[in-house]
């Protein structure tokens, strides 16, 4: 059953990932275009030379930019499919399509929002190219603890819905969930390394784009890995009856 659902959970990443694909070259590409040309002629006015593509724009923007987002979406809707199948039938008793949304809308607040609070989407042209490597051990050391303090405020809703019920204990993982990302937030290094020149609507726009692509890959997933697992749990079930119904 589970390798049915790792199969059902990368077609569910590689439709994602396709879609995903779609708005990113409509909406998203047109701001790093501008992002590029920005830092050309910044560049240009500096008296610098501009660095040989080792691969083409058109490539990157084209065949590069769907591979990877679809191979991304593979890999994720795989790892969200042994996520599902664990948590399934264990940690809750919601159905097949509600775990599902459910699991997605988790995902995306804890590996995209969290995150991208503090350390936002940067454009090409934004950024010390010296700092790339801190800038990146604290965006995925942000991404560490919020599902860390994920995993904690359900540990903490699981013992308080005896006392408090559903609903309340809902609300205090949610707040504890809230205090402690926020806590750390404040205590981690603020990286602010956006020219005063860059224009403020094309870095608002690309950032936009990219949490876009984001709700666009989530959402697809969540239900339509749903919907898949279902079937398959209904062909399951049917085929267990079937067996049954064999033996009478």
């Amino acid at each position: 059953m589970v390798g049915k659902l790792l199969v059902r959970g990368m077609l569910a990443g590689i439709a994602a990932g396709l879609l995903t694909f779609g708005f990113a070259r409509l909406v998203g590409e047109p701001q790093v275009d501008q992002a590029i040309s920005f830092e050309e002629k910044a560049d240009a006015a500096k008296g610098e030379q501009p660095e040989p593509e080792i691969v083409s724009r058109h490539t990157q923007a084209g065949l590069g930019l769907l591979t990877g987002v679809v191979t991304f979406g593979a890999a994720v809707g795989g790892l969200f499919a042994l996520t599902f199948a664990y948590a399934y039938g264990r940690v809750t008793k919601l159905g097949v399509r509600p775990l599902s949304a459910w699991l997605a809308l988790a995902a995306f607040i804890t590996l995209v929002i969290v995150p991208n609070i503090k350390y936002p989407a940067n454009p090409p042209s934004v950024g010390d190219p010296e700092t790339i490597g801190m800038r990146t051990g604290l965006f995925f050391l942000m991404i560490a603890i919020s599902i860390a303090t994920m995993v904690f405020s359900l540990k903490v809703r699981k013992h308080a819905i005896a006392r408090f019920g559903q609903w309340n204990a809902s609300i205090i993982a949610g707040l504890v969930f809230v205090v402690v990302i926020g806590a750390v937030q404040l205590g981690l290094p603020v990286v602010n390394e956006v020219p005063s020149a860059f224009p403020a609507v094309l870095l608002w726009k690309f950032r936009i784009a990219a949490i876009g692509m984001q709700v666009i890959m989530w959402t697809t997933i969540g239900l339509l890995f749903g919907a898949l697992a279902e079937r398959c749990q209904r062909a399951a079930s049917a085929g267990r009856i079937a067996g049954k119904s064999a033996y009478l």
